[in-house]
């Protein structure tokens, strides 16, 4: 990236979007030259606080740093994606982003539904279950447990009653053994060690061989 390409506003800052790999927007904060700078140079983002007027690297008080993926600048050049893998919450009250799903926006209008990003939390609290496997413990903590095998197998049976399920004319019992059977296949993901968006990248690139582009 070139950063005389950029335009900076006449305070010297540009706005940054960070957003994680799973799509979700994590944060909005300003860079300056130097921000930028620091950001490539440690792989850490780095920002400008305008209330402290200095240099911050997000986590270093906290330890929930940005490690530094991509940045792409728009159309203008004068705003950034910031594209991160966050370790730990983004936002000073400890939710994952600063646009909590949860809170209600002005109007009293609760959030749509996210596919994703929600996915991705999902998929974290999956790997928790996993760390603390027992086999006295919740559901997942006791599936878990018993194994590659035990889950596969519920990924099987999964499968198959979301197969029953098509042939009905039950729209809200299919969706719901479809959601049953992408819960166990996240399960299984994790236990391999690997991820939903892994999947979501293979099928990326499948799809950008066929038509010479990407996605």
């Amino acid at each position: 990236m070139d950063i005389d390409s950029l335009t900076f506003g006449p305070d010297g800052l540009i706005p940054g979007i960070v957003q994680d790999r799973a799509g979700a927007v994590r944060m909005v904060a300003w860079l300056n030259r130097d921000a930028l700078l620091r950001t490539l140079d440690t792989g850490f983002v780095t920002f400008w606080s305008r209330s402290r007027q200095a240099l911050w690297t997000k986590g270093e008080t906290s330890g929930n740093r940005l490690r530094l993926v991509q940045i792409r600048p728009d159309c203008d050049a004068d705003a950034l994606l910031i594209l991160a893998e966050p370790e730990g919450p983004s936002c000073h009250r400890g939710t994952e982003t600063c646009f909590d799903p949860s809170l209600e926006g002005p109007s009293g209008v609760a959030p749509w539904p996210s596919t994703l990003p929600w996915l991705g939390r999902l998929e974290a609290l999956l790997k928790a279950r996993k760390a603390s496997a027992d086999p006295t413990g919740s559901y997942t903590q006791k599936l878990f447990a018993q194994g590659v095998d035990r889950i596969a197998k519920k990924v099987v049976e999964e499968a198959g009653e979301v197969i029953l399920a098509a042939k009905n004319e039950d729209r809200e019992a299919f969706v719901g053994e479809a959601a049953d059977l992408l819960f166990h296949l996240e399960m299984l993901l994790v236990d391999r060690g690997a991820s939903l968006l892994d999947v979501v990248a293979v099928l990326h690139h499948r799809h950008a061989d066929r038509t010479g582009g990407p996605a």
